[in-house]
């Protein structure tokens, strides 16, 4: 049984006085509007729709818990980036996911959606250094890597490590595809690590 194979909706929270008392683990998921985030998380759970997926980017506007089983969490953030909401929905976006990001304790890991043919965006920049200042591990996937050829995909994840190992040395990155299901194992594998890893006494 893989960590998110018994993944199930849990609750959607749009205000941070409403964050759950669950006394458990959080692992968030972030990304740009159309980089593949829902579909990620689909694949990892092995569920055609666990996460809403749609043609119209800037979905999910909420904060959205899946609950793993034995007190571990995913929350599925508001996408960013899309410009085709009102200006203050989108500051309330913004304002929630810093807050989110910065300081909810049983945060444990961030994981970071980058569309492997557009990396590191200024968007995506924004995201890694209002996480930075947590300490927190953080691991991107480089999704749609199925879209690149073999040799671009290498050249884009080397370029990325590269930028990471100078700005930030805290931060994993793999490829990933949900349309051809690879990396899930290795993405799966540093998420259980870091639920591990926080309960771990000591």
């Amino acid at each position: 049984m893989g960590l998110f194979s018994r993944a199930a909706f849990f609750t959607t929270v749009n205000h941070l006085r409403d964050l759950p008392l669950h006394g458990g683990l959080e692992v968030a998921f972030a990304g740009r509007s159309n980089a593949g985030k829902s579909s990620a998380i689909n694949t990892l759970a092995n569920h055609v729709r666990l996460a809403y997926t749609s043609k119209t980017p800037g979905r999910t506007q909420h904060l959205n818990y899946f609950d793993l089983g034995e007190q571990r969490f995913l929350v599925d953030l508001p996408g960013y980036g899309y410009a085709k909401v009102p200006p203050e929905v989108r500051a309330h976006w913004e304002g929630l996911l810093s807050e989110y990001l910065q300081t909810r304790e049983s945060l444990c890991g961030l994981v970071v959606i980058m569309d492997a043919r557009h990396p590191l965006t200024e968007l995506d920049q924004q995201m890694l250094e209002w996480f930075a200042p947590t300490g927190k591990p953080l691991h991107i996937l480089l999704t749609k890597s199925d879209k690149l050829s073999r040799q671009q995909a290498t050249v884009t994840l080397n370029n990325v490590k590269l930028h990471l190992a100078q700005e930030f040395p805290f931060c994993s990155v793999q490829l990933f595809s949900s349309l051809k299901k690879t990396g899930a194992d290795e993405a799966e594998a540093v998420i259980a690590g870091w639920f591990a890893q926080k309960n771990t006494p000591g």
